[in-house]
């Protein structure tokens, strides 16, 4: 196994198993970039997949480096939220068969699952179902016993809650698992013709203003397409649609997600995407992207929790002063400049409340940064945005009650520099083919990424100051010709 990396909280947890030099903890893997020069297969078996652990950030960052990871963020993310599954006639026949023949004590029975296989004989082929729905290295699926829609619950297993018996067969199927690759099979396609917009009637700084939203809705009118804005009291009906535009600001841990993941897993179009959202709204992850690529970017490092940090050290790598980012902040919330160890320190005992891991960058400041937005792979618009007055960044939350903006001027693509148009072309490809708005500063007649946002701000009056009616149309046939080939 040596392509292959296994990643534990403590190597004491590996005593049961054979030595051998592909284990990991998952800090050391974590801070050891050397890791990212070449392929692997890397199996995290953290006993703590929760949003902003240790083990979260092995999976996300396993994404960026380019190794193989299992589980993936998608899948510790659907677990968390509970994403259901269901077997089709056949498979639940067959459990329910089993179910009837062993009798299992209690109304809950739970299944364990090792990298696709179960002890159980009988079940092997519902142990590859929810594998491939579910691709963890262990499961424990809980089975109603009194039902046939039998399951109700699928759950992260840990190494440590395996006994003697599953800790062979634990063993034997890893062993297996290292010589086969399982494909996830696509989902069942729908032909409904329709359009969800998800929006925040109640959100501050949401990525669509009113005027926008109408727009949107009046355009779909004019192309056919049913449109209809959704807010979150709406979830149950997202499967009366067959695509999803999401317009209020996207997070792992937020409906946003759970959503864009459902409808992507129902083979909906859906802007943004499970994935896009992934890769976008973690500034860790886009940070070692962007390095691995070798496309420009502030200077960064990686802050941890259980490190000792210091200003002197952060500002002898990156300069002084510099700014400390939580990986998920947006709209400039959870993004402090630092200038001395007093504030540092400060800093850092309110951010790690909110991630185990933060990002330091170096400090460059422009009088505006570029916003180039990009729709399957080709520039949209192209939008100046100038730092809040007096400020450092483009929104001010200094004063609660009166966060304030910058200016912006939109600017005709043409007029666009080349090179900042070319860096932010090749920066979104490295995301998908969605719509993205990509951030940059261009420094010493440099472009220099800053971020790639997955949900991109598209206010009446100011995006489309150049294309009027003609951005929302595009826009609105990307998902058109996408169901067009999707469906036919």
């Amino acid at each position: 196994m040596n392509s292959v990396l296994i990643l534990l909280d403590s190597l004491n947890d590996w005593k049961p198993y054979c030595e051998t030099s592909s284990v990991l903890t998952v800090s050391d893997y974590l801070k050891q970039q050397s890791l990212g020069r070449e392929s692997r297969l890397v199996i995290n078996l953290s006993g703590d997949y929760a949003y902003n652990s240790e083990g979260y950030y092995c999976s996300l960052l396993a994404q960026a480096r380019g190794h193989k990871i299992l589980p993936g963020v998608e899948t510790i993310n659907k677990l968390e939220a509970g994403a259901g599954v269901r077997m089709d006639r056949t498979l639940q026949r067959l459990c329910y068969q089993w179910i009837q023949k062993n009798r299992p004590e209690g109304e809950t029975w739970y299944l364990h699952i090792y990298f696709g296989r179960c002890r159980e004989k009988g079940l092997e082929k519902i142990a590859r179902f929810l594998f491939e729905h579910y691709p963890c290295p262990l499961l424990r699926v809980g089975f109603n016993t009194r039902s046939r829609n039998q399951i109700e619950s699928v759950q992260f297993l840990g190494l440590s809650q395996l006994n003697d018996e599953e800790q062979d067969f634990f063993a034997d199927s890893l062993d297996y698992f290292n010589k086969k690759v399982w494909r996830t099979p696509r989902s069942p396609k729908s032909f409904r013709y329709s359009l969800a917009i998800l929006h925040d009637p109640l959100e501050t700084f949401p990525p669509s203003n009113k005027k926008a939203l109408n727009k949107f809705l009046e355009m779909a009118k004019k192309m056919n397409i049913n449109a209809e804005l959704i807010t979150e009291e709406d979830s149950a009906r997202l499967m009366e649609f067959d695509s999803l535009f999401i317009r209020c600001t996207t997070a792992l841990n937020h409906v946003t997600f759970h959503l864009s993941q459902k409808a992507s897993l129902s083979d909906m179009v859906v802007i943004d995407d499970p994935l896009s959202i992934i890769r976008c709204t973690n500034k860790v992850y886009l940070s070692e992207l962007l390095e691995r690529e070798k496309i420009p970017a502030p200077a960064s490092r990686l802050i941890f929790r259980s490190n000792r940090n210091s200003f002197e050290s952060i500002g002898e790598q990156l300069g002084a002063p510099f700014v400390v980012k939580i990986p998920d902040g947006s709209f400039s919330h959870g993004m402090k400049k630092v200038t001395c160890e007093e504030e540092l320190q400060e800093v850092l005992s309110v951010l790690f409340e909110k991630s185990a891991i933060l990002l330091a960058q170096e400090y460059t400041p422009t009088e505006f940064d570029w916003r180039i937005g990009i729709l399957n792979g080709e520039a949209l618009f192209a939008c100046k945005y100038y730092m809040a007055k007096g400020h450092w960044q483009i929104y001010n939350h200094a004063d609660p009650g009166k966060n304030r903006s910058g200016l912006v001027d939109t600017i005709p693509i043409y007029q666009v520099p080349q090179h900042v148009l070319k860096t932010a072309l090749k920066a979104a490809s490295l995301i998908g083919k969605g719509l993205y708005g990509v951030d940059l500063k261009v420094i010493n007649d440099k472009a220099v990424v800053i971020e790639i946002n997955d949900n991109p701000s598209i206010d009446h009056g100011i995006e489309d100051a150049i294309l009027g009616d003609e951005l929302y149309y595009r826009i609105l046939n990307y998902f058109v010709r996408t169901m067009e080939i999707k469906y036919r």
